[in-house]
């Protein structure tokens, strides 16, 4: 081996050494930097000439400057990245829903439920009796509209969030798609970018907490993006994503699609993953808890307050429902009577009793007004056909004497009592009364309408099964007991369990949620250090290196040194 052989080989140390310090200075730079990567210089001796009787060799080269990542352990960290981010978005909901129900303390809807159903028990031994039923019944009919507002505003912040972290992670795709294009015209040979690849590493990490995501790197450095099993980001092209929303009924369902043609994804993951499950779950179903609950309270009590009388009866009564001049002829169980097939209830096959009274001779008359709501026709055949509709009880009603029965310019069921009568209901077995509104308690059908009818007679009394007797607390003792009755529509359930049973279950799903996001935490946090401890960079480490290519350095120099004091020498002797 020649002199001129040595001071190539510590002229290659020299290189290898600057470019060793060069990226152990980046890494010192970067220590703190998110998302940063730890670079090592991949050094290898260099073969020596074959003509070399020893091959000892040539030097040092670098053989690439990489980045010391486990593509493995990123794609893991993305998944937990994902779980966390969603699971925290279904407990931030949860939190924000049990806030809204406030159940379990004074100010819950079991305690205005409560409340309501024990003003009635006391309304005989209240002053005025009157005022503070419909004092009570306004309070907790506001208690509903506002708690359903509260929940709807909830679902609209939902939807809004939805709608922004979808813009976001659309805007990602795209950035994606552009540091692809940009790392395969900026890569040669084996020379990598890894500034570049950091930064759409970090893109991808802020994409995974949106939605769950899979990367696969390509031959070419490109990463082509998956949700699901759907493509969204192949090479520099993005497909993009959007929002689509579809209404049937009364339900809005939200799902995650692709922007070129429309291809529905499967987002169960990440932020926009735990908003979709959080709002198509807990706060869709206890909306449509809390509508149930009203429904049924404004039914039940109505079917009890309809047949309720005062000492000096009625004379007059005007429903609360409208029935249009099409529907008015129509069954009243008929699926083409909208006005009624709405409803959230229905009467039933049965009927109901009119008491009319002549006020002068103190003689009253019982009429027996049928509903049959059976569906079968009179050949036997299930047809709806011949069953009775709004005008078939105007009608009858009408027929009576003592009373006349009109439908107003809005459809709604008038009854008046001719000059010196009076009339009063008993024993609806159809809830035909309550139905169409007539002499009830609360008007509307859901939590967004319930509210205390404005021209209210509240009915304390009850007739006889004669229809002569009366009793002044037997209606008011009725309206009492509902709290506590089983209700058919409800399953067998009361109307105060169904609430019961729906706080629960989401102070349940709270607490599940509650649990699942401490875990995805701690397995985030636990990948998060392992990754920290392959890509992370250790100061200690670094310095060790500085120290090290220091030295070579050194070594490389006084190699040099050497040699040319050996040339000098030689030359001396010439």
């Amino acid at each position: 081996m020649s002199l001129t052989s040595v001071l190539q080989i510590a002229n290659s140390s020299l290189s290898a050494s600057q470019i060793g310090l060069q990226v152990t200075s980046q890494n010192l730079a970067n220590a703190a930097t998110p998302g940063y990567t730890r670079q090592i210089a991949m050094l290898q001796a260099i073969r020596g000439s074959v003509t070399d009787p020893f091959i000892v060799g040539s030097g040092v080269g670098v053989a690439e400057v990489r980045r010391q990542i486990d593509t493995a352990l990123q794609s893991r960290l993305w998944n937990a990245n994902s779980a966390e981010f969603g699971q925290a978005q279904q407990l931030n909901v949860f939190n924000q829903l049990e806030s809204i129900l406030n159940e379990g303390t004074e100010y819950d809807l079991s305690s205005e439920l409560s409340s309501f159903f024990n003003t009635w028990s006391e309304a005989t031994t209240l002053l005025d009796s009157t005022a503070t039923l419909v004092n009570q019944g306004r309070s907790i009919s506001s208690f509903i509209q506002n708690m359903r507002e509260d929940l709807v505003s909830q679902r609209r912040q939902i939807e809004d969030q939805i709608d922004s972290q979808a813009h976001q992670a659309d805007a990602l795709f795209t950035e994606i798609a552009e540091i692809n294009a940009t790392i395969s015209s900026s890569e040669i040979g084996q020379a990598e970018a890894g500034a570049l690849r950091d930064r759409r590493d970090q893109i991808v990490t802020e994409l995974s907490q949106l939605m769950e995501i899979t990367a696969i790197e390509t031959n070419q450095g490109g990463y082509n993006v998956y949700v699901g099993s759907t493509p969204i980001v192949q090479g520099n092209s993005s497909r993009g994503i959007t929002i689509d929303r579809q209404t049937v009924g009364d339900t809005v369902s939200v799902t995650v699609n692709t922007a070129d043609n429309n291809d529905s994804l499967r987002v169960t993951s990440g932020s926009i993953g735990g908003l979709l499950q959080s709002r198509d779950g807990a706060i869709d179903e206890t909306i449509e808890k809390l509508d149930k609950v009203a429904a049924n309270l404004i039914f039940e009590v109505n079917k009890v307050h309809s047949t309720g009388t005062n000492e000096d009866w009625l004379t007059s009564a005007l429903g609360t429902l409208q029935v249009s001049a099409a529907n008015q002829s129509l069954p009243l169980n008929d699926p083409a009577n909208t006005d009624l097939s709405s409803l959230p209830y229905a009467p039933s096959n049965g009927g109901f009793f009119i008491n009319i009274q002549n006020k002068d001779t103190g003689y009253s008359s019982r009429e027996w007004v049928a509903v049959d709501l059976d569906g079968i026709d009179t050949l036997g055949t299930a047809s709806v056909a011949d069953d009775t509709s709004a005008e078939d009880i105007r009608a009858e009603l009408d027929g009576f004497s003592g009373i006349s029965a009109s439908f107003d310019p809005s459809g709604r069921l008038q009854i008046t009592a001719d000059n010196g009568y009076s009339f009063a209901f008993s024993e609806d077995s159809s809830g035909a009364l309550a139905t169409l509104g007539v002499n009830t308690f609360f008007e509307g059908t859901s939590g967004a309408d319930i509210g205390v009818r404005d021209d209210v007679q509240v009915m304390l009394g009850r007739l006889g099964e004669d229809g002569q007797s009366f009793s002044a607390n037997a209606n008011a003792n009725l309206l009492s007991e509902i709290g506590n009755q089983a209700v058919e529509a409800l399953g067998g359930q009361t109307i105060s369990k169904l609430w019961s049973i729906q706080t629960q279950d989401v102070a349940v799903l709270a607490n599940s949620a509650r649990t699942q996001a401490d875990s995805a935490f701690l397995v985030r946090q636990s990948l998060d250090g392992q990754r920290a401890a392959v890509s992370g960079v250790s100061i200690d480490e670094e310095s060790i290196n500085l120290l090290t290519y220091q030295r070579q350095y050194q070594g490389a120099a006084q190699v040099i040194t050497i040699a040319q004091e050996m040339y000098d020498t030689l030359l001396s002797l010439v």
